[in-house]
């Protein structure tokens, strides 16, 4: 057993889909993160975190693109077979990316088949409510879990227009709440509500029986989960209200470069155990 492990986490069984829903059943809060690389999804999984998403957010902490919408499906590929040689137990979800499972059911199916296949991911995540119901279900057939994704959702962040709150307005709201019925009807085993207020956020969770992950959506949600780098520090230019911020790895990392440069510069680094 090494350091990051507790007994508990070290003996526990497999996180499945039936796992969380069960989770949800017993009252048992569900914990998410995104990871996007090996050792960060080795020290995730260590930790005992219940969900892992290779989300399409390493189109911004990663890649340091503007939007989500430039990840391709091979960079979803490549970085989720990474982060699957490091997980052991924790649910491995992957995103689809944007324009990956719209044009048709035939093309949706290849490419969440290819996801599945060529990362061994547990399951694939999708954007979207009642226009997507059929995609879902074609999925669950072949025998592809589906998580849903509801209220702010970044690949239609050109039909938004600005990353606010959704579901302020009623008649949006109704329709969020109508999306995760259909959702959960039509196959999904959980969503993730984005950016909603926490009393929306309270009625879909209790109107269905599938569980809810929040990110900007309250404490009623099911679980939670954030980007890895936001909760870390390490993404100065993002300070959304709901991430709390567990680390400041950014000015920890600078302070460390700073010494280390002047080490080297001073003629201090390496010294005679550190040389052969």
């Amino acid at each position: 057993m090494n350091e990051f492990q507790s007994k508990e986490v070290k003996n526990r069984k497999k996180i499945t889909t039936k796992t969380l829903v069960t989770m949800k059943g017993r009252g048992e809060k569900i914990t998410a993160l995104t990871a996007y690389d090996f050792l960060m999804a080795r020290y995730l999984d260590e930790a005992g975190i219940d969900m892992m998403l290779v989300g399409d957010s390493l189109g911004n902490v990663i890649q340091g693109n503007a939007t989500t919408l430039t990840v391709t499906l091979d960079e979803i590929i490549y970085h989720a077979k990474i982060v699957r040689k490091a997980v052991k137990t924790a649910l491995l979800v992957v995103d689809l990316p944007f324009m990956s499972y719209h044009v048709d059911l035939k093309e949706s199916v290849r490419n969440c088949g290819r996801v599945m296949k060529e990362t061994g991911a547990d399951a694939v995540k999708l954007e979207g409510g009642e226009r997507i119901a059929e995609t879902v279900k074609h999925l669950i057939k072949v025998g592809i879990p589906v998580m849903g994704h509801l209220g702010l959702t970044p690949q239609s962040i050109n039909i938004f227009g600005t990353y606010a709150t959704r579901g302020t307005d009623p008649k949006e709201a109704k329709q969020i709440l109508k999306d995760a019925k259909i959702l959960q009807d039509s196959g999904c085993f959980g969503i993730v509500l984005e950016k909603i207020p926490a009393s929306l956020a309270k009625k879909v969770t209790d109107s269905v029986k599938i569980p809810t992950i929040g990110i900007g959506a309250g404490i009623n949600c099911d679980g939670q989960i954030l980007v890895t780098q936001d909760m870390l520090g390490m993404t100065e230019m993002f300070h959304p209200r709901f991430v709390r911020k567990y680390l400041n790895i950014a000015e920890q990392s600078k302070t460390a470069f700073r010494n280390y440069i002047k080490d080297v510069k001073n003629k201090k680094f390496p010294n005679k155990s550190e040389s052969y």
